[in-house]
């Protein structure tokens, strides 16, 4: 059987080691706050903790949970609310951690210096650690486009995160272009120390919305005209677009999982970024919902299998569909099978036109379905798929004509726990046996 291709690698999950404190001001409300980053157990994400509030509420932050957008990514979950979130799940992100509670006793992480390199500077010093669950990933594998007035973002598929940002003002004074391979080493070095910026004559609107109550010079950078302010020199001389990257990494951590994209943007912001991770997160839910449709659990109570239920349990579809029906479950570890072959099957116009024999390594696939069904009838297999490995004393005896009904026996001799099996199988037409082998195949989970 041929495996889907697995949305996950090698990578493991990460979390700290120990817990890290800080203590500062936030940005649109002004009230001082401390803020502690805690270890968190496989699974479990990245978490908001409100210890302030009656509870101690938590609030895992997701795109669906976005209230506010103005200068700022917002969410909220009832009654618990926490402003500006993007700067330390970009962080968080960015360092490649995977889990870990997010204490914070007012409903604003600091703004620091205007950065994530503090928030960076708090990750390393809780010495980040490899976990045992491996880490999974959305990876993209068709473009996705959002705009919005004169901004814009593509995502395009890419092994890896890539970010190409364009940054403007209006007037295309500071304009600013730069492409980024995101991992660890490069957030760390190349972009957590931008610091957040605004325009000058944006201030007087912002006061007037309740904003930037605890903005200064000491976290953020000031463009007036042609002119930057700024209490420090510039860290970088394009500065404005790394920390749109930032941004942008920080928005994208709401899609909840670390997305594998090329992600192309021009002018962006909060708003379109936040349209951005909304349309992956619609893709991912449909996908996630093909796959809890496609890959039902078999039950042991089933004796037989239409092609309906074959659907169910197989991810195959035309034209690799081995098998038509499970005439019968013999027992546990064995099964009783139908392939029909017939004249339209689409390997006979060039095996051969003019004497079609059906192809051995069809039938050795026929096999391997058939048996792949009898692993996944084992337990609790709903959302895996048998992954064929090996084949040994294979046999083809006669040649399987258009007309012919393969009868496929398949039989589990011996188990690896739930995840390697080791089946014996024939296909016989007629009474007569046509071919043999025996199989060797692992279950994995089938991701999304």
């Amino acid at each position: 059987m041929l495996s889907p291709r697995l949305r996950r690698n090698s990578m493991k999950q990460r979390t700290l080691t120990r817990e890290v404190s800080v203590t500062g001001q936030g940005l649109h409300t002004g009230q001082p706050v401390s803020l502690t980053l805690k270890p968190a157990p496989p699974g479990s994400g990245l978490v908001f903790k409100r210890t302030d509030l009656s509870g101690q509420p938590e609030i895992k932050p997701r795109i669906a949970q976005v209230t506010d957008l103005v200068r700022n990514t917002t969410i909220q979950d009832g009654h618990t609310k926490v402003n500006l979130v993007e700067h330390v799940l970009s962080a968080l992100s960015g360092c490649g951690i995977d889990n870990a509670v997010i204490e914070l006793d007012a409903s604003e992480p600091p703004i620091m210096d205007g950065s994530a390199k503090p928030f960076v500077d708090m990750i390393l010093s809780g010495e980040p650690v490899e976990q045992e669950t491996t880490r999974d990933y959305f990876v993209l594998e068709e473009p996705i486009s959002v705009s919005k007035g004169n901004s814009s973002v593509i995502a395009l598929p890419y092994d890896g995160l890539k970010i190409t940002c364009t940054s403007a003002d209006d007037r295309g004074i500071h304009t600013q272009h730069l492409t980024l391979d995101i991992d660890p080493d490069v957030y760390i070095t190349q972009v957590a120390a931008s610091r957040t910026f605004t325009v000058y004559e944006d201030i007087e609107e912002l006061l007037k919305l309740g904003k930037i109550k605890g903005g200064s010079l000491d976290c953020a950078v000031l463009i007036k005209g042609d002119k930057i302010i700024s209490k420090d020199p510039l860290r970088f001389k394009d500065e404005f677009v790394r920390h749109k990257i930032l941004d942008i990494i920080g928005d994208v951590t709401l899609l909840g999982m670390p997305l594998k994209a090329h992600i192309v943007a021009t002018r962006p912001g909060h708003a379109i970024n936040a349209e951005l991770t909304k349309a992956l997160a619609d893709k991912l839910a449909g996908l996630a919902k093909q796959k809890k449709k496609r890959c039902k659990t078999l039950l042991p109570t089933e004796t037989s299998l239409d092609i309906r239920r074959i659907l169910d349990t197989i991810p195959h579809r035309y034209p690799f569909v081995m098998v038509d029906r499970v005439v019968e479950f013999i027992d546990d570890d064995s099964l009783v099978a139908v392939k029909n072959v017939t004249i339209n099957e689409p390997y006979f116009t060039g095996h051969f036109p003019d004497n079609p024999v059906m192809p051995g390594v069809l039938q050795l696939e026929a096999m391997a379905q058939a048996a792949g069904i009898i692993m996944l009838r084992k337990g609790e297999q709903g959302g895996k798929t048998a992954f064929f490995m090996s084949a040994d004393k294979v046999k083809f005896r006669r040649p399987v004509r258009p007309g012919d009904q393969l009868i496929i026996n398949a039989k589990i001799v011996k188990m690896r726990g739930s995840k390697m099996a080791q089946a014996e199988c024939t296909c016989s037409v007629d009474g007569q046996v046509v071919s043999g082998a025996d199989l060797m195949f692992a279950i994995v989970d089938e991701e999304v």
